[in-house]
């Protein structure tokens, strides 16, 4: 493992044998805890062992990928003198390198590609050639799979899913012996950073109750209304479903038309109330707006039959009668983000069907209601998988949280998975304090009932923007849907792709405003005017391919915020007196944000 200059890695002795072997033994005891850890939920029956149909999934799909290239022997000797042509081209490369020539490297990361940062990974002979003997390959597998024509584009979409989680896995940065810069760690600190690194591992292990349930953050330094989601107001009424939150005025005069945010219940309220700096509540309450939010039950057995209908009626509806009784204001407006925005979509076409019309207009942030071009989850719906998740969530009656956070995880896993395995659990390095980490470790669970009419009326049959959704008994179609909508999607947004927001202008039957905000679906949101990190596009109607959209679009640089409250204050500009939380005839229940945001998965 020589430099080029002759140095190498085994300077970096043990300098306390002793202490390494205490550390190591240290390393191996918590080992064996995380191993107890898992295997004891599955001994006693408390969580089962399904991972045969996930393996079984992959191999199926896997398989058809190789099928393909096996099934003409010209097409698998072509992709055999690929990877091999590759390896020859590496090899000859180091070869020349060790002999002090001057090379070009065969294979080069992304410059976004953070795993291979460390100077050795290109300083030292060994770690080049193994940093891109894995890129070679790695390529190769992905290529094989962009390259089968046999396949649906489904199928590829999984395929493609599967090879980047196994190659991302694989990587050498993962591990200890092949990742310079942990033997670095390892030997200068006498293996110390493993002995903390595997306790790490065990007691994420317990806290997953069998699985690992990675540290993204710094837990103990947050706290769900100490520190996060610190809006003053009051939680005005709860049922089964929900608890709904009306938020203190802050200006003496507020908008007569009252606001109702309906966020998603995959994930917590809160993301809109992370700090005083980052709440788009404060910020819209400061406005002049008088906000409630719904804040959906963390469901358990109880709630397991609660479906589509249910969070209509129990949620936003009765919501939305809970503003009036507080405000005594019949009309309102909505916003929904993510799935919230999806479930507001199905109740603004129910209230068309059945003559309800208080909902006066609709905001979107990154909300799909055709998913024709869904984003990245789509590879999770289909028949086999759906059925195999119902069949797991009959158990109990619900997904656990740690289903979805792993899910969307693992859609950035080079992101969101194996930077903090390595820096948690092979450096014994504690995370970062970061407020939107800890709200997504913050997981909730799913209603059977509801998840899985979600899936299959979403993601599998895109019944909603094709008219063929049916809730409560009633047929939907979202053409029926009149009133202005302000739809907010994201450009860097996975899943809510910025063109699948775009294709679901068209169903609605009023007039749509889209507007595209820069980042993701959780940064293009949360972006504060007053310290805006990012911009925002404005064009005419949502009409014709989002390409000539956005070639025809005015940038403009900050917070797409003001632009919306700007269009929402148009809408209905009448103002009176600042409201008190209830309007004297409802008694509050509990400060916000309320109990039922802190329940944990």
């Amino acid at each position: 493992m020589a430099d080029n200059d002759g140095t190498s890695l085994l300077r970096y002795m043990i300098d306390d044998p002793e202490a390494f072997a205490q550390n190591l033994a240290r390393a191996v005891e918590q080992a064996g805890k995380a191993a107890a850890a898992y295997l004891k939920p599955r001994e006693t029956g408390e969580t089962p062992m399904n991972m045969s149909a996930d393996i079984a999934n992959v191999t199926k799909t896997l398989a058809q990928v190789g099928e393909y290239w096996l099934a003409d022997p010209q097409r698998t000797i072509a992709a055999q003198n690929r990877l091999m042509h590759g390896w020859v081209d590496l090899w000859s490369s180091t070869l020349k390198r060790m002999s002090g020539e001057p090379v070009t490297p065969v294979a080069a990361p992304d410059p976004r590609d953070k795993r291979f940062q460390d100077p050795e990974w290109s300083d030292n002979a060994f770690f080049d050639f193994l940093k891109q003997f894995y890129l070679i390959t790695s390529r190769w597998a992905e290529d094989l799979v962009d390259e089968t024509s046999s396949l649906d584009e489904h199928t590829k979409a999984k395929a493609d899913f599967y090879v980047k989680q196994i190659t991302a896995a694989l990587a050498p940065s993962n591990f200890l012996m092949t990742n310079p810069e942990l033997l670095r760690e390892t030997l200068s600190s006498n293996g110390e950073n493993l002995a903390r690194g595997l306790k790490m591992l065990a007691e994420d292990v317990v806290a997953g109750g069998g699985d690992l349930k990675i540290r993204q953050s710094d837990a103990s330094r947050f706290e769900v209304g100490r520190n996060l989601a610190m809006t003053p107001g009051k939680v005005v009424w709860q049922n089964d479903v929900c608890q709904v939150i009306q938020y203190e005025p802050t200006t003496k005069e507020v908008r007569k038309r009252p606001l109702l945010i309906v966020p998603p219940w995959i994930n917590k309220f809160y993301i809109l109330d992370l700090n005083p700096e980052k709440s788009f509540i404060r910020w819209a309450v400061g406005e002049g707006n008088t906000v409630f939010v719904i804040s959906w039950v963390n469901p358990d057995a109880r709630q397991a039959q609660k479906g589509f209908e249910h969070y209509m009626k129990e949620g936003i509806l009765e919501a939305i009668d809970v503003v009036a009784k507080a405000t005594g204001e019949r009309e309102v407006d909505t916003i929904g983000y993510c799935v919230g925005g999806t479930l507001l979509a199905v109740t603004l076409a129910w209230c068309a069907a059945t003559g309800d019309d208080r909902i006066k207009s609709a905001t979107f942030f990154t909300t799909q209601v055709d998913f024709k071009y869904a984003g990245d989850l789509k590879i999770f719906a289909d028949e086999e998988q759906i059925s195999q998740l119902e069949e797991r969530m009959s158990a109990k009656g619900y997904l656990e949280g740690r289903s979805m956070a792993t899910a969307f995880n693992m859609l950035r896993s080079n992101d969101l998975i194996w930077p903090y395995f390595i820096n948690n659990y092979l450096k014994g390095k504690e995370p970062f304090p970061f407020d939107l980490l800890y709200w997504n470790s913050d997981s909730t669970r799913m209603p059977a009932a509801n998840h899985s009419y979600y899936l299959r009326n979403c993601y599998l049959d895109n019944n909603l923007s094709q008219g063929r959704m049916e809730l409560a008994g009633v047929k939907l179609d979202l053409s029926e849907v009149k009133i202005p909508v302000y739809n907010l999607a994201a450009r860097e947004d996975h899943i809510a792709p910025a063109k699948s927001v775009f294709e679901g202008c068209r169903y609605f039957g009023g007039d749509v405003r889209y507007v595209l905000a820069g980042s993701g679906h959780i940064a293009g949101v949360v972006n504060p005017a007053g310290k805006p990190k990012y911009q925002f596009w404005t064009n005419g109607a949502p009409k014709g391919k989002l390409e000539d959209w956005i070639a025809g679009a005015t940038e403009t640089p900050g917070s797409w915020w003001p632009h919306w409250q700007a269009w929402l204050t148009s809408l209905a500009p009448d103002t009176v007196p600042a409201r008190i939380s209830g309007g004297g005839n409802l008694k509050p229940i509990e400060d916000a944000p309320g109990s039922f945001v802190r329940i944990k998965a």
